[in-house]
């Protein structure tokens, strides 16, 4: 399935369910992210279909009826009492599984196209359930290079880049065919043709800078069938670095869980009344530290280095930023 299918789907998920009302054909088309794209009212209802045919297969349950009698044109909803699971017992293997599928999935992508489904949602004057929990939002963070990097796997293109090898700051321009992008503990990679080099080679994207440009046409490249990607990253993948500086954090009492994972309390500390562990930090990835750490809010501050608590003041500043213009 290709990413804008997906994010779609999810939109059109987060729609229905959201509201107690049906929402008709026309009304969806408006508010939900990825259809008003559609070149005609026939291509619109060929997608919505499709759409709607790949819910079901994937066993979300859509209901459709009329808010009133006198209503002409039927809608959809998602009740909640038929789309929530009830307990579940997993056994240890399976709730990792599932812990793992939901960390791969949960992006900034995804999240800011849930949102602004919400926002629209609203804007529609629909009615929205304020007290249903979030059903999407953002637990692992993504390198820059991880979207147009996919997105030149999925057209079949090549694509140039700046990348810095490993405890090098020297930066070199690289021209690559991707085959795929993978996970391999914790870390993200594109795998392909190195044209440089002519011969295939992985690149963590951590170390990629600056903008991925895409070059030549699309569909020219295609990946070997025997090529097996996970296995080629784990067999030249990088060995464990050494962390490469320590950062300390306070984390609100209650707060913070995946950090105090990645880290040690050092300390206690109370700022603007509040109670808290001071929390040191290991960096493997100092480049991607800041997002990480912006990204939980008001319940971590950054207090050294200095470098890093700037880097993500900036980062919130530009979030409210965005939110005040809206």
């Amino acid at each position: 399935m290709s990413t804008a299918r997906a994010e779609r789907l999810v939109n059109l998920v987060l729609a229905l369910l959201s509201t107690r009302q049906y929402l008709s054909a026309e009304r969806i088309r408006g508010i939900v992210p990825g259809y008003a794209g559609a070149a005609s009212d026939e291509a619109f209802f060929r997608m919505f279909e499709r759409d709607k045919t790949e819910l079901r297969e994937l066993g979300i349950p859509l209901e459709t009826g009329r808010n009133r009698s006198f209503d002409t044109v039927e809608g959809y909803r998602i009740a909640r009492r038929d789309y929530e699971l009830g307990e579940i017992d997993l056994a240890p293997d399976e709730a990792t599984a599932v812990g793992l599928a939901v960390r791969l999935w949960d992006s900034p992508e995804l999240t800011g196209q849930a949102h602004g489904a919400l926002v629209k949602l609203r804007a529609a004057g629909v009615e929205v359930d304020d007290n249903a929990p979030t059903v999407v939002e953002p637990r692992v963070r993504t390198e820059p290079a991880f979207a147009p990097l996919l997105a030149a796997v999925q057209q079949g293109q090549a694509v140039r880049f700046e990348y810095r090898r490993s405890g090098s700051p020297e930066r070199r321009m690289r021209e690559l065919e991707p085959w795929g992008v993978v996970s391999w503990r914790a870390r993200w990679y594109v795998v392909g043709h190195d044209r440089d080099r002519d011969a295939p080679r992985c690149f963590r994207l951590s170390r990629v800078t600056g903008s991925v440009t895409a070059v030549g046409e699309p569909g020219a490249v295609r990946r070997p069938e025997d090529v097996n990607l996970l296995k080629f990253v784990a067999g030249t993948g990088d060995p464990d670095p050494a962390p490469v500086s320590t950062a300390k954090v306070w984390v609100a009492d209650g707060k913070g869980a995946g950090v105090r994972r990645r880290g040690r309390v050092v300390g206690r500390e109370s700022i603007g009344g509040d109670g808290g562990d001071v929390v040191a930090i290991d960096l493997y990835f100092p480049e991607s530290a800041a997002d990480w750490l912006a990204a939980q809010g008001p319940d971590v501050l950054v207090l050294e280095p200095d470098v890093l608590r700037k880097s993500v003041l900036d980062r919130l500043e530009a979030i409210a930023g965005q939110v005040s213009t809206r």
